[in-house]
């Protein structure tokens, strides 16, 4: 009887070949040569890729089928009944990887399906799902997994709404958004009010408590908590619904490690809940899910299925192997490319300080204490930070003060030292904020606004560069026309002030203090520190084109078929991040900021942004609760608890000068190598004598011990070896017998 199966299965190219050639082996009289280039080897390949065709295509189990299709083949190799009992024995064990499909009939669970549709999905005229089946069972944990604009949101946006063909209208749906766009509505809702609607408010708190929310949290609007306490609330308003399907996109965005455990626990413990989370935190989705749901397009198929496959992320990958990067922060298809910073005044290397906070502290107004407190960090082009800590210690704070949307509480008092031009790419904790006033924009012409006078216009519209109506006033007092240009003068920063009705050639110059703390000019000086650090890096001169965006864009994954064809709107999470990514990073910065990179990008993009960042020549200063991510390119972690911010690790600093040393010494060497050729002297001393890396001791030599030892070495100088070595007298240092024991002569 023919066998039809309804949905996609699970069988690859390397299963099909692979299976068929053990088949053939063991019952060939003499082991077959499976070389490449041989006909056994192409008769094989051509005989799987029909079994191929007749798995994933046709989906025919059919005996008859596939002895029509591969016997003939066969036979060329064996006799006419071993062929047939080949392929008998190739379709049963073939068989067997069509347990990845679709549940059918045969489904022991039957009983606890809550759903067992089949539908077409779209969006934006885009083709996303076609003639796919989603069977969805009580009490199971489903991971979504697929690329960046496979549809993932799409598909639980249309489950939350109830908006699929055939979906069961009575099922109760609660979504979790990421929290990646600013919902004003939701910001300004009191946090205890929010969650107590349709519970008690002893019920809400039961809740709170177990998350650790403050009082003076529950008594504050939604829009004053952090990302991490934010997405916490958003979590405990889902428990408490008791919903039959959980909806999670990105559910660990800015939660930290604890608190990602907690969640864990909780929807492990949930027997007749079903879970659907979207998350590209594999350790996560490995702890969490019972299923894993992927987006697939095999040969044949003409758009996106569905594929469902039993097990956690480990056992989809074992049955997948090209999708092992969900395990490996590597990539082999996708390149970030980030532009190179350029020079900055006065800094001569990259281990020379642009950044220096010293007993810096911070209070916010309202606050009775300290949010930070004698805060001392440093920072080189060559560094590489991990901001971490515990939600709501201050990481983002920190991240707010040392971009300058925020200033110190004891300014004046402290050491607050940052490079006056200094260009610096922020992409913040609610990075889509950027682009939600141009969601019907290209990408590429959202950048051409942004960046059409050189300057970031973006910045120059935000609270930290606005100029306020009395800082008007002040300029007007001031007859301030305009700030021509700056230049160092002894030390101090001075800028050339161009005043109404005075000839250009009467310009002054004034102290940046004096500016800022007697005529109160402070976010004009800023404006301009900007105009002026944007033409330092030839933004002026770049032209603002939809092609040369378009390269640009390239470089950050974003193809032209969505950054300059497509509309903000229709992009994907990850797209967006690329998008902001791309945005920030046009002004060549020497420093990038990021407050929870991880957020949004699936595994392939995290491996291209690690790469990116470890080729990037400028500084690096991130947030994340990704260890793994922050691990791969951080080599300083700034640990921010109890408002003390302390720094942890070999800073990147050091590491860079031991290499300076190291090439310095090579140097040398290669130097006294070409004054002893050039006199003839081949030096047969340093081949007489061995090389030593510790002393008699067993101590490791130092840097300078072990150049003066090559120098000894080379002069057959036995005294200075042994001094070097700290060998006492009389004594011989094992394996190096030749230097003696310093009394006999050599």
């Amino acid at each position: 009887m023919a066998a039809f199966f309804d949905g996609p299965v699970h069988v690859t190219g390397s299963d099909a070949f692979t299976v068929l050639n053990e088949i053939v082996s063991s019952v060939s009289t003499c082991p077959l040569p499976c070389k490449v280039d041989s006909d056994e080897y192409e008769l094989l390949d051509y005989v799987s890729k029909m079994a191929l065709n007749l798995c994933n295509t046709r989906n025919d189990l059919s005996e008859s089928s596939w002895l029509s299709a591969c016997k003939p083949y066969l036979c060329v190799l064996m006799d006419d009944v071993t062929a047939e009992n080949c392929v008998s024995d190739y379709l049963k064990k073939m068989s067997k990887f069509m347990d990845a499909g679709y549940e059918e009939e045969e489904d022991a669970d039957a009983h606890l399906n809550l759903c067992n549709i089949e539908f077409n999905l779209a969006y934006g005229g885009k083709i996303l799902l076609h003639q796919t089946k989603l069977v969805l069972k009580r009490g199971h944990r489903y991971g979504l997994v697929g690329r960046n604009g496979a549809g993932k949101t799409t598909l639980m946006n249309a489950i939350n709404n109830g908006k699929l063909e055939g979906w069961p209208s009575e099922l109760i749906t609660h979504y979790v958004d990421s929290g990646s766009n600013v919902d004003n509505d939701f910001e300004s809702r009191n946090v205890l009010k929010h969650l107590a609607e349709g519970k008690t408010e002893e019920e809400a708190m039961g809740l709170f408590n177990q998350l650790n929310f403050t009082a003076e949290m529950l008594a504050n609007p939604i829009g004053e908590l952090s990302g991490g306490w934010q997405m916490k609330l958003r979590l405990l308003k889902a428990v408490i619904t008791k919903a039959d399907i959980l909806l999670l996109d990105e559910p660990t965005n800015h939660l930290d490690t604890k608190t990602v455990q907690w969640l864990i626990n909780y929807l492990t413990s949930l027997t007749d809940t079903t879970v659907i989370t979207v998350s590209h935190d594999t350790p996560f989705m490995e702890d969490l899910c019972t299923d894993i749901i992927h987006y697939e397009k095999r040969d044949g198929w003409t758009h996106n299925k569905l594929v469902n496959y039993k097990g956690k992320m480990s056992v989809f990958v074992e049955k997948q192997p090209q999708a092992k990067h969900y395990f490996e922060l590597t990539t082999a298809d996708l390149k970030f490319v980030f532009p190179q910073p350029g020079r900055l005044d006065g800094i001569k290397t990259s281990t020379q300080k642009f950044l220096e906070l010293s007993n810096v502290d911070f209070r916010y107004p309202t606050s009775d204490h300290d949010t930070l407190t004698d805060v001392n960090i440093k920072m080189t082009l060559s560094s590489r930070v991990a901001v971490v800590g515990a939600n709501g210690a201050g990481k983002s704070t920190l991240i707010k003060m040392i971009v300058g949307e925020t200033k110190a509480t004891n300014e004046g008092k402290c050491k607050f030292f940052i490079h006056h031009n200094l260009r610096v790419a922020y992409v913040a904790q609610h990075s889509f904020h950027h682009v939600e006033a141009h969601y019907d924009s290209a990408p590429a012409d959202y950048i051409a606004w942004r960046f059409k006078d050189a300057y970031d216009r973006e910045k120059f519209e935000s609270q930290a560069y606005k100029i306020s109506e009395e800082e008007m006033e002040r300029a007007k007092a001031f007859s301030l026309e305009g700030i021509w240009s700056r230049h160092m003068k002894g030390g101090v920063l001075e800028y050339e002030i161009k005043k109404i009705g005075v000839p250009e050639r009467n310009n002054k110059f004034y102290p940046k203090s004096v500016l800022i703390n007697e005529y109160g000019l402070e976010k004009h000086i800023k404006q301009a520190d900007e105009k002026i650090a944007a033409i330092e890096a030839g933004l002026d001169l770049r032209p603002v084109t939809t092609s040369e965006i378009q390269r640009h864009l390239d470089n950050f994954g974003l193809a032209r078929e969505f950054g300059t064809y497509g509309k903000i709107k229709g992009l994907s999470g990850g797209q967006k991040v690329k998008l902001v990514l791309a945005a920030a990073m046009w002004n060549c910065p020497h420093m990038i900021v990021m407050d929870e990179p991880t957020n949004y990008l699936d595994r392939e993009a995290l491996g291209a942004l690690s790469a990116a960042l470890n080729e990037y020549g400028g500084a690096v200063l991130m947030i994340s609760h990704n260890k793994e991510f922050y691990s791969s390119v951080c080599t300083e972690t700034w640990l921010v608890e109890e408002g003390r911010v302390n720094v942890e690790g070999e800073s990147r600093e050091r590491a860079m000068k031991a290499v300076a040393v190291k090439q310095e010494f090579e140097k040398e060497q290669n130097v006294e190598e070409v004054l002893e050729n050039a006199g003839g002297n081949a030096n047969t001393n340093a081949d007489k004598y061995k090389d030593c890396s510790q002393n008699f001791w067993g101590k490791a030599l130092a840097k300078k011990e072990s150049r003066n030892y090559e120098k000894a070495k080379k002069k057959g100088d036995i005294k200075a070896m042994r001094t070097i070595l700290q060998v006492p007298m009389g004594k011989v240092m094992p394996g190096f017998e030749e230097l003696g024991d310093g009394k006999t002569k050599n």
